[in-house]
C-alpha cells in the first residue's frame, strides 16, 4: 500500500506546480531542470515511473555516506537548504516532533536531510542539523552530486536571482519522502504535514 500523503493532496500539488511554473521565469538554472519541473510534481502525484536509488554524499561531520547505510530503518528523506525562512525549518521541526512522539520506536527511523545549497550549506550543516531531532543526518555533496540525487527524487529546485546584496532564495517543493526498510520508496508527504499526521504515517509503516 503506497502512501498518498493528504486528502489535499491533489489541491496541493496543482497549487505547487503553478508555484513553479511561475517560478522558472525567474530561476536561474538551464532550460532542462526548468522544463521538468512540472513534470517531476505530475509524476510524484500520478505515481509514474521509479522515485529514489543509489547515492554517496558527505555528512555534517565529513563522512561519506551511501544509502546502504541506511538499510533495515524507514528513511525520512527531506531536500532544503539552512537558508530557507519558513517551509523547511517548520518541515524539519514536525518531522522532529513526530519522531519525539514515537519515542523508542524512532529508533527505526532515519530522518535525512540534504541540502541543495552546497555552497554556502556545507560549512554551517552541523550546527543546522543539531536544531532539530538528535538522530538527523545531514548530507551534502558536490552541485553535481546534489542534482542527480534530487532529479532520482523528482525533487525540484531552482535558484532565483540575487538581491542586491548578493543573497538569494531556493525555489524547492519541500516533499517529504518516506523510503523503506529495503530502500525502496513507500510515497511522500507535503510540505507543512503537521507532527501529528507523520507520526501516523511512520507508526503504520513501523508495524509492518
Amino acid at each position: 500500500m503506497r502512501l498518498r500523503g493528504t486528502k489535499a493532496w491533489p489541491a496541493i500539488a496543482a497549487l505547487l506546480v503553478l508555484s513553479i511554473l511561475a517560478d522558472e521565469v525567474r530561476a536561474e538554472d538551464t532550460p532542462p531542470d526548468r522544463y521538468t519541473a512540472a513534470e517531476m510534481m505530475e509524476d510524484l502525484m500520478y505515481g509514474r515511473g521509479t522515485v529514489g536509488g543509489p547515492f554517496t554524499l558527505t555528512d555534517q561531520n565529513g563522512r561519506r555516506h551511501s544509502d546502504h547505510d541506511f538499510r533495515g530503518k524507514l528513511m525520512i528523506v527531506y531536500f532544503g537548504y539552512t537558508f530557507c525562512p519558513d517551509i523547511c525549518p517548520a518541515d524539519l521541526m514536525a518531522i522532529t516532533q513526530a519522531l519525539d512522539a514515537l519515542g523508542p520506536l524512532a529508533d527505526g527511523v532515519q530522518p535525512i536531510f540534504i541540502t541543495i545549497d552546497p555552497e554556502r550549506d556545507s560549512k554551517v550543516l552541523g550546527d543546522y542539523i543539531k536544531a532539530f531531532h538528535k538522530s538527523f543526518i545531514g548530507l551534502t555533496g558536490s552541485p553535481e552530486e546534489i542534482r542527480n540525487v534530487a532529479n532520482a527524487y523528482k525533487a525540484f529546485y531552482a535558484k532565483l536571482p540575487p538581491a542586491a546584496d548578493g543573497e538569494y532564495a531556493i525555489d524547492h517543493t519541500g516533499v517529504i519522502y518516506l523510503m523503506g526498510r529495503d530502500g525502496n520508496y513507500l510515497g511522500f508527504m507535503p510540505p507543512q504535514t503537521d507532527a501529528e499526521k507523520l507520526t501516523q504515517i511512520l507508526r503504520k509503516f513501523l508495524s509492518k
